[in-house]
């Protein structure tokens, strides 16, 4: 579940309480290529304003243009973009794609306090609309279900945003704080040592003097969290890999050279961890994109991150893609 439609939801809520009549519109189902997922929402205000989108612009204005000329719907209802090739270049929908959203209005906004706060307890729950009666239930979801819609019912999923746990507070974990949350992920930086604590200046973080592991169970780790690991004290780093490598966590990773790693990794073994457990580590951390300074190695920190998350074989180019000149190197034809 992508934050954005969280925010989405928050939106609708606020706008409902100030009185305004507001209308959701959900992607049902998409064909060709599609900018927005099935279960992306949109929320839209009487007057035009809108917050979130369900396509590349062209739709949302559709839309707009609608409610401003009264087209005011009262019930569920669905709406099909680009069925002719003519249209789907009118709506901006690439390769002849098409679009169907269900709109539908906002009566009540009781299930959406629900939905935002067992997300913000790391709950995944779906959220399920009649189409005939309008009714909506939430209910909990397990990892793995999808979008759903049969022609009478949507079943949209709303799960808690991907986390990130950085255990140091130096340089190089500053610069990952600030990338990661660009990336819109709930960031935890956690440093006991007084000295790095004082100097934590990460607007928008959660910073913790907790001991890593004490952190790290009271966080109950879930498969939306990614923990790493930065502080090159072993006492300090071991403590939470040990915890964060029994859990559920898509990504523990720990900063080391390759010698350091397999000296982590024997120390590691001598702990209640199976070989499969410490064979999640991910060490020496980050892809190998030649990083130097700390810019350079959160960049390659993140984009591991990122394509274990995202399902990607951890390979540093694409099968078939162009293999650029090494910088520095001149050709001559």
């Amino acid at each position: 579940m992508d934050s954005l439609d969280l925010q989405v939801l928050q939106q609708a809520r606020d706008w409902h309480a100030q009185g305004n009549k507001v209308w959701l519109v959900t992607v049902i189902e998409t064909w060709g290529s599609a900018p927005r997922p099935p279960g992306a929402l949109l929320a839209m205000r009487g007057d035009g304003l809108v917050a979130g989108s369900v396509s590349g612009g062209c739709v949302e204005d559709d839309l707009i243009d609608r409610v401003r000329h009264g087209e005011r719907v009262d019930h569920p209802s669905l709406i099909t973009y680009g069925v002719t090739k003519e249209e789907a270049a009118r709506f901006g929908l690439p390769c002849g794609g098409n679009l169907r959203l269900v709109q539908e209005p906002l009566a009540s906004t009781a299930w959406i306090d629900e939905v935002l706060a067992r997300t913000v307890r790391h709950e995944l729950v779906a959220r399920t609309l009649d189409l005939a009666s309008g009714e909506v239930k939430v209910e909990s979801a397990a990892r793995g279900e999808k979008f759903e819609f049969d022609g009478k019912r949507l079943r949209a999923l709303f799960g808690p945003r991907w986390r990130m746990l950085i255990i140091g507070a130096g340089q190089l974990s500053r610069v990952l704080a600030g990338m990661a949350l660009a990336l819109d992920f709930e960031v935890i930086c956690c440093d006991p040592r007084e000295e790095y604590h004082l100097t934590w200046d990460v607007p928008g973080t959660i910073f913790s003097k907790q001991m890593p592991d004490d952190l790290a169970l009271e966080l109950h780790l879930d498969p939306h969290s990614a923990v790493v690991a930065v502080t090159h004290d072993p006492k300090l780093d071991d403590l939470v890999l040990l915890e964060a490598l029994k859990s559920p966590a898509f990504y523990v990773g720990a900063l080391g050279s390759r010698g350091n790693t397999a000296a982590r990794k024997q120390r590691l073994a001598m702990f209640d961890l199976t070989a499969d457990e410490i064979g999640r580590l991910h060490g020496p951390i980050g892809l190998d994109l030649g990083s130097k300074t700390p810019g350079e190695i959160a960049v390659a920190i993140l984009a591991e991150i990122l394509a274990v998350k995202n399902g990607i074989a951890l390979t540093q180019k694409k099968e078939g893609s162009a293999m650029p000149q090494a910088a520095g190197v001149c050709g001559r034809g």
